[in-house]
């Protein structure tokens, strides 16, 4: 039976996030078992198809092409390379391959074209294909599915509030229209944010707001712990106390019952038991691998010893839902249609990502 509810409110949810911690942990213990095997992880990849050079001034990520990283580009990467990392991902134990590209939006042409080749090949692989390309309209999405696209992530990053004091290159309600897109087809939706980024409680239960009252609520929900890159904007700020992360996974699994709660960036500063914790508090889906796009992750090793120490194990592909069929690009019903959406551009001024900016020109 279902307990999903899809109207919380931000005080709701600020109370839940203050719990005394053992209460919250209970709570959100009980509900995951009601939900999901305990012991059962989701494990996937996550695939830089295409690195750096984005035109986005987010500032948390290393790939914005101004500020001053060291993140080396590269070209969108080729089909069959794409593949390989696909099939050692899959050996080494996961049922999902998420290809990241450093793009403001989907472009209609080769390189779009070329991706959907990727998620043909991947989902032939019998592995579930994720994608996260940036802003993409209804016949993009349409194109995806069609292709054997399992899920898309679109991150709302924060609360609707504080998202103008990360980025002022594109617009909130576009993060919203995009998963609009995504849900007029059969794709699954993967969304989540980041917490460490100066934020408050608030901005926290605003972002879970966002989320949880989307119906129906996202498939997946990443909770990233922001890893502080030198050259960008957020260089400075403190990382996340294990605390507070352990708060928020558990307030995610209250709020999203059904949902899959990703535990994301940031793990390599926590410990073992900090992330045992996190599952106990309803976390049932990691990334694995050496990198998350760019920055360090956990060696997926150290997570299968983690994972038998704790008694758990990954998660089967096509579990939750089945697995979609991939038409051929011959057959396809849906083609380019040359779209040149205008998606927004705010254009105020967030002073930390225009002095980071200023920074990497000297």
């Amino acid at each position: 039976m279902s307990i999903t509810k899809h109207n919380w409110t931000k005080d709701e949810i600020i109370a839940i996030y203050n719990k005394p911690l053992m209460d919250l942990l209970y709570e959100a213990a009980t509900i995951h078992r009601q939900q999901h095997d305990p012991n059962v992880v989701q494990v996937s990849t996550l695939l830089s198809i295409k690195t750096g050079g984005c035109p986005e001034d987010c500032g948390y990520c290393p790939q914005a092409a101004r500020y001053n990283t060291g993140v080396e580009g590269n070209d969108l990467m080729t089909v069959s390379q794409v593949k390989a990392q696909a099939l050692r991902a899959k050996s080494s134990g996961s049922s999902r391959v998420c290809m990241g590209a450093a793009w403001r939006n989907v472009k209609d042409g080769e390189e779009f074209d070329q991706v959907l080749e990727m998620v043909r090949t991947i989902n032939k692989l019998d592995m579930e294909v994720c994608c996260t390309l940036g802003m993409l309209t209804e016949n993009q999405a349409k194109r995806l599915a069609e292709a054997g696209l399992y899920a898309y992530n679109h991150n709302l990053d924060t609360s609707e509030e504080y998202y103008k004091d990360v980025i002022s290159t594109r617009g909130f309600e576009d993060r919203l229209q995009t998963i609009e897109n995504v849900r007029k087809t059969n794709v699954t939706v993967c969304s989540g944010g980041i917490i460490g980024m100066g934020e408050s409680i608030e901005d926290r239960a605003g972002m879970l707001v966002a989320l949880s009252t989307l119906n129906p609520q996202p498939e997946s929900v990443p909770i990233n712990a922001l890893v502080a890159v030198e050259g960008t904007p957020m260089e400075e700020e403190k990382p996340v106390e294990i605390w507070e992360m352990i708060r928020m996974v558990a307030t995610t699994r209250i709020v999203m019952p059904e949902t899959q709660v990703r535990l994301s960036a940031g793990r390599t500063n926590m410990s073992r038991e900090g992330q045992a914790m996190c599952f106990f508090a309803g976390a049932n889906s990691i990334f694995a691998g050496d990198k998350l796009l760019t920055t360090p992750n956990p060696d997926v090793n150290e997570d299968m010893k983690m994972f038998e120490t704790l008694g758990m194990v990954p998660q089967k592909p096509f579990i939750k839902i089945m697995q979609p069929k991939t038409v051929e690009a011959a057959d396809s019903e849906y083609t380019s249609l040359g779209e040149k959406p205008k998606w927004s551009r705010p254009g105020h001024t967030i002073e930390r990502n225009l002095d980071a900016s200023i920074k990497a020109k000297i």
